[in-house]
This record gives structure tokens, sequence and C-alpha cells, in this order.
């Protein structure tokens, strides 16, 4: 296989943007699309191409990241006249970044492979700030020599990339990764409500927490940060910022009953996790 000469990169949000940036870095031309033309302006002006359409982006890349909001925005950009199924040139490897389900990646694996394409799925954690940084976790599902393919690409904003095994297990040890999260939240959150309405300081918890393993920075910031923001901000205001990571928390979570029933797997405590994380974010749970 020839060097990449032209990298795409579709879904230019928080974690999107930063990610697309680092891309710059490498010896290939950028190319970006995102439904929001500023985010893809923004990247013209550090040396991208903007692509007016995923058709455009499509079929002069070799190599394509998508990152978007869920399942149906991937589909939308990798089917129809303007998708990339229709578009990109034989052999083009496509990454799937963007939380789906697991019976999604093996469908558009097939129709990947009738198109004469070729698919991963790279699942990421480490959020905005480890996508600007370079620090990134990669989950990647797929064949040893399309990972090799795409490892340069990825290692401009990856500190560890994980070969998960074949295409969906990258999305689903991402999936597996999100449930530990969530319930890991509201296991602190609980225990911060025990700990306060008896009288124990939430630093004593945490420096135990700390020492045994049991408590982790991030968990710890979660609980300070949300408790900042109740105090400081009306019910209204506290909506904003928190409901949106409960709702990304909610779709992560169907993704993940979703694949278990796939799976023919029972997630009891998952299901009941699913129906309070909202709140738990929001402060009410």
């Amino acid at each position: 296989m020839s060097p990449v000469s032209d990298v795409g990169y579709i879904g230019l949000g928080n974690i999107g943007k930063p990610s697309a940036t680092r891309l710059l870095r490498g010896p290939w031309q950028t190319h970006v699309y995102d439904v929001d033309e500023t985010a893809s302006l923004d990247l013209a002006k550090l040396g991208a191409v903007s692509s007016a359409s995923p058709a455009e982006l499509a079929a002069r890349c070799q190599h394509i990241g998508i990152c978007v909001r869920d399942e149906t925005q991937v589909e939308a950009l990798l089917y129809g006249e303007q998708g990339l199924f229709n578009n990109a040139a034989a052999g083009t490897l496509i990454a799937i970044h963007s939380t789906v389900t697991f019976a999604a990646l093996n469908r558009w694996g097939n129709d990947a492979s009738r198109a004469d394409l070729q698919l991963v799925d790279a699942a990421i954690t480490g959020g905005q700030q480890g996508a600007a940084a370079g620090t990134l976790c990669y989950m990647v599902g797929g064949s040893t020599e399309n990972l090799d393919r795409a490892r340069p690409i990825f290692a401009t904003s990856a500190e560890t990339i994980v070969h998960a095994g074949a295409l969906g297990a990258g999305m689903l040890l991402k999936l597996c990764n999100n449930l530990i999260t969530y319930a890991e939240f509201m296991a602190m959150s609980e225990a911060c409500k025990l700990a306060e309405a008896g009288g124990l300081s939430i630093q004593a918890l945490r420096q135990v927490g700390l020492s045994n393993g049991v408590i982790n920075e991030s968990m710890y910031r979660f609980m300070e940060n949300r408790k900042a923001a109740t105090v400081h901000a009306p019910d209204s205001r506290m909506e904003s910022p928190f409901s949106a990571f409960g709702k990304l928390a909610e779709k992560d979570l169907d993704c993940a009953l979703k694949s278990a029933q796939d799976l023919d797997v029972d997630l009891p405590s998952t299901r009941r996790l699913r129906q309070v994380v909202h709140d738990l974010f929001t402060n009410k749970a």
C-alpha cells in the first residue's frame, strides 16, 4: 500500500476539531468537513482543505475518520448519493470514531467490503483535553493490516493505541469502559451523600479512596464540579452543561444495552443506571 497523501476528517466537535487539528502535523494533506462550515473554515486557516460535502472529501482521501454524534449521523454519511460508500475510491480506509453499536459496525463492515472499501472502528477516550494534548486512547477493531495503515494517523492524537480484536471489538471495549465510568460516578455520588449525612469530610473520603485506588481524580473532579455548579447556579443554569453530559451518557448506555442484547447478555444494573444517569449528572440522583 502506497503512503497516504490525503487524510479526511468528518465531524469537528469537541473531540473531532482538536483531533483534526493535530492531523495537520502529518506529512499528508488534511481535508475536513462539518455541517457547521465555521468549524471547517477554522481548520482551513491552519492549513486544512475545507470540503464542501462528504462526497468531495471522500473522492480525495485514502483515509477518512468519522467523529459525529451518533449512529444515525454516521449512517447518513456512509450511505446515499453523497455518501462515502458511493464516492470513496477503492481501498480507502474509513475509521469510525463515534460511539455506536456492535451490530451497526458489522453491517457497515459488510457493506464497505461490497464497495471495495476498508473499515475499522477506532473508539476514543480522553475527551477534548486529551485530543488537544495528543493523549487520547484509541480502541481499535479490525485487521492488523488496517491498523498498521491507520496507526501513523491515529498517533497524531493518541498516547495509547489498543488493538482490541476484529471489527467491532474496539467499540465494544469503549462501551465496557463507559459503563464502568458511569457506574463509578454513581457509586461516588451515593458514597458522598452517605459521608456527608454522617458528618464525614469528603476530603477524608478522597484521601482514603486515592490511597487504595478506589477513587481516581476524574471521579473526584466530577463531584466537585457538579457541587460547585449546584451551589453557584440555579437549576435552569445547572441543566445547561451537565444536562448535555447526561444526554451523552444516556446515548452511551443505550449503545451498551443494545450491544448486550445483540450478544444475548443481560445487564440488569446497567438498565437501572440508564434510568437515573441523567439525574446523576444534574445532581438530582
